[in-house]
Formats: structure tokens, C-alpha cells, sequence
């Protein structure tokens, strides 16, 4: 049988609170992340989309992941439009059923919607590229039971690498080894292309054993390990594009920067781009943001705003004189005031900004208001993370500072602590 992209069926398990995400992920599920005005997850299924890819399920755990999920994007229907998808993609829900982890999240669904097609499992706080077909067309040429995305990395410490032979084979995976002791340079993604026969393997005998003793059925801790374990064909998949994994605020922010600067080819235009000579957009399509959007540019062209790098800009925002932004992503409805420096930052949507105030190198959440003024300017440094609906009081200076949602943090010096309520 020749596999096409239209019969694939792409499962993403979206369980858990995402605890190296926080507070970012202490009321939204980390697949919608606001990342480059949009949810984080939204960047892979254009990626896939864009090839030919209709069928999608998430594999959601807990209630919000599945109100996160189901609320934005319900059957898909949106997407296609937003994105002149024809035709439309479709999108699936896990019921509300407890699963032990990924792969046991695959297990549920393929059995519930009866998939008797290949399955491609993305991480839901991954983004991508990937070439379908071709990915496709070498599972097949191998007669893999598995076939998993492999991505060559600097830093083999904070991965899973693959031990692989000159065919592609893999004989285990190796957790954060050091740099001595590392098989190959070639990290597991979590991307993972399974046959439908993988059904039958889920009622094994073996794979019960592993739940009933572990209380979990992980793709990467359990199943991988039990495929080569039983024989079956496992092989590594060489990713030529980029691939991130949005894991902390750290990774989030290199993520952001490097999709500013066009690493990732199925994201390379945000819309309103205001020259071929820069790597500017100010986004706006209603009459009234394109309005927003006007005076925005020509204050950039007169030097009353000042870019550098690369820098998304949303729909109905307000930026007043004086303003420096470097390498950063300011969502839909953010008011910013004079002399304000946003740097290597994301700033998301109807957030407010005081005057004179600095970010760099951080996140501010949604709703959220930095009190700033001349005489009391507000700095955010260091990779601070501010969530949702925060209010941070004039004066104040946050270094690598972690703050919940829904607070008002009073005048101080902060300096590598939470604040949570």
C-alpha cells in the first residue's frame, strides 16, 4: 500500500500542566501559548496543512486542555479559512477518557475512531518543519513499524539521543547523556510516524505489563523502548528543517526570534509586512486597524518608532512616541507608552506598557498592565515570565522573576523568585 497525505491521521496528546511553562500554562493549555499572535500549536498544523494533511485528533487530558483547545479552534473550520485551507482540515477530540500518558493517548483514540491509517504523533508543544511525503515514502521504504523524527543538536545534554546504525536503525535511546557519552548528535523530537498495526501492539501482553506496573504508557519512556525491545522496526528520520521544542520560557523565546528572522519555512510572512528591506509587519485588516496600522509606519518612517531586527507588530495596537523595539513579537490590542524599550521579548495581546519602561528578554502575559513613569520606570529582565491579568506596580525591577496570573505585585526588587498567590 502506498501511503499519501491524505490518509494520515496526525494524534497530538495534550496532557499535563506543562511545568517548566509556568506560569504561562497556569490556566491555558501550553498548545495555546500565544507565540507570534497565535497559538503555539496552530504554527504545526498550518505546517502539515500546507501539505495536504486533513485529519487531526487532539489527545487532550484534563479539562483545560480540552477548553483551551476545543474553544479556539472546534472542527477546524476557522483554521481553514483563516488560512485558505480547501479542503477544509478536521479536527477530532479525545473523550473524556483518562489516558497514562502519549502513546496511551494514541492508543484511546485510534481505537475510539477507528484508525486504519498511518498515524503521525506531534508533541503539542513542538513546532516544525517537516516534509510529509517524503517522511512517508522512507517509513515505507523501511517497513517501519516507527519511524521518529530525528534533529542533529549542539547540546546533546538536555535530549533523548538516538543510538542508530549506517541504515537508520535504532537500537535505544540514550536520556541526557554527556557530551562523551552521546551515540550520535541526533536528538528525538517527539515526532513519531506509526503504522496502523500499531493497534495490535497497544493489546499486547507486554504493553498491559507496562501500564499495570508503571501507570504509564509514554511514547518515549515505555513504547519506544518496548518496540525495540519485541524486535520491531524502529528507525530515525534525518529532519532537514528546524524544529523547537517549546519547553521553557528560554526555548520560547529563541523559538519566537529565530521564526522573526524566517527559520521556519511554513511561517515565513505574518501579513502587513511594511518593506521587502525589512523584516517588519504590522498587522491590520479591518478598517479600523488599518487605520491603527498607518500611523504606526508612519511613525516608524518619520523615527518616532524605533525597530530593530525583526519585529511583529498586531492588529489595533498603540505605540507611542520614543518607543525602541528589538527582535520581539507585540500581539493584537498592546498599548505602549513613550519611551518604552521592548528587547528579545514577547509582549501578548491587550497587555499595557508604562512609560519608560524595559523588557528584555521576557514574556508578558495577556491583560496584563506594567505601571511605569518617568520618575518610576519598571524593569523586566532576565527571562521573567509575567502571566495573565497581572498588574506591576511603578518603580519596580524584576530579574528572572516568575509571576502567576491575576496579581498586583507592589514596588520592589525581585530578583529569581515566584510570585503566586
Amino acid at each position: 500500500m502506498n501511503y499519501i497525505t491524505d490518509d494520515l491521521r496526525v494524534i497530538i496528546p495534550v496532557g499535563g500542566i506543562a511545568k517548566r511553562l509556568l506560569p504561562l500554562t497556569a490556566e491555558v493549555s501550553k498548545a495555546c501559548i500565544r507565540l507570534l499572535n497565535r497559538p503555539l500549536i496552530e504554527i504545526s498544523l498550518l505546517c502539515l496543512a500546507q501539505q495536504g494533511v486533513k485529519n487531526f485528533i487532539f489527545g487532550v487530558k484534563g479539562y483545560t486542555n480540552y477548553r483551551s483547545l476545543h474553544d479556539y479552534f472546534e472542527s477546524g473550520v476557522g483554521f481553514s479559512t483563516r488560512y485558505n485551507i480547501s479542503p477544509r482540515i478536521h479536527i477530532k477530540y479525545q473523550p473524556n477518557v483518562e489516558d497514562y500518558g502519549s502513546a496511551d493517548s494514541a492508543r484511546i483514540n485510534m481505537e475510539y475512531y477507528d484508525v486504519k491509517n498511518p498515524v503521525f504523533a506531534v508533541q503539542g508543544d513542538n513546532i516544525f518543519d517537516i516534509d510529509v511525503k517524503h517522511c512517508l515514502e522512507f517509513h515505507q521504504q523501511k517497513e517501519a513499524t516507527m519511524t521518529i523524527a530525528l534533529r542533529e543538536v549542539k547540546d546533546v545534554e538536555g535530549y533523548g539521543i538516538a543510538d542508530v546504525n549506517k541504515d537508520m536503525r535504532i537500537s535505544r535511546f540514550v536520556e541526557k547523556p554527556a557530551k562523551g557519552e552521546a551515540p550520535s548528535n541526533l536528538a528525538n523530537t517527539g515526532l513519531y510516524l506509526v503504522t496502523p498495526e500499531i493497534r495490535k501492539i497497544f493489546k499486547e501482553k507486554g504493553v498491559k505489563e507496562i501500564i499495570k506496573k508503571n501507570h504509564r504508557l509514554d511514547f518515549g519512556y515505555d513504547f519506544i523502548p518496548y518496540l525495540i525491545k519485541t524486535g520491531r522496526p524502529v528507525y530515525g528520520y534525518k529532519l532537514k528543517g528546524n524544529w523547537y521544542d517549546i519547553g521553557t520560557p528560554k526555548r520560547y523565546l529563541e523559538a519566537m526570534k529565530d521564526m522573526l528572522h524566517g527559520k521556519l519555512s511554513s511561517l515565513g510572512d505574518f501579513g502587513g509586512r511594511i518593506s521587502e528591506n525589512a523584516r517588519v509587519w504590522v498587522q491590520g485588516e479591518s478598517g479600523e486597524s488599518i487605520i491603527r496600522r498607518e500611523k504606526i509606519i508612519r511613525k516608524i518612517k518619520t523615527g518616532r518608532i524605533r525597530l530593530e531586527g525583526a519585529v511583529l507588530i498586531g492588529r489595533h495596537c498603540q505605540i507611542s512616541d520614543g518607543v525602541t523595539i528589538i527582535n520581539s513579537s507585540i500581539d493584537n490590542y498592546t498599548t505602549i507608552g513613550k519611551n518604552v524599550t521592548i528587547e528579545n521579548s514577547a509582549v501578548m495581546d491587550r497587555a499595557i506598557i508604562g512609560d519608560n519602561a524595559k523588557i528584555k528578554d521576557s514574556i508578558i502575559g495577556r491583560h496584563t498592565t506594567i505601571e511605569s513613569n518617568k520618575n518610576e520606570p519598571t524593569k523586566i529582565y532576565a527571562i521573567s515570565v509575567i502571566a495573565d491579568d497581572v498588574t506591576i506596580a511603578p518603580g519596580s525591577t524584576l530579574t528572572q522573576t516568575k509571576v502567576y496570573p491575576h496579581l498586583r505585585i507592589s514596588k520592589g526588587n525581585y530578583e529569581e523568585i515566584t510570585l503566586s498567590s
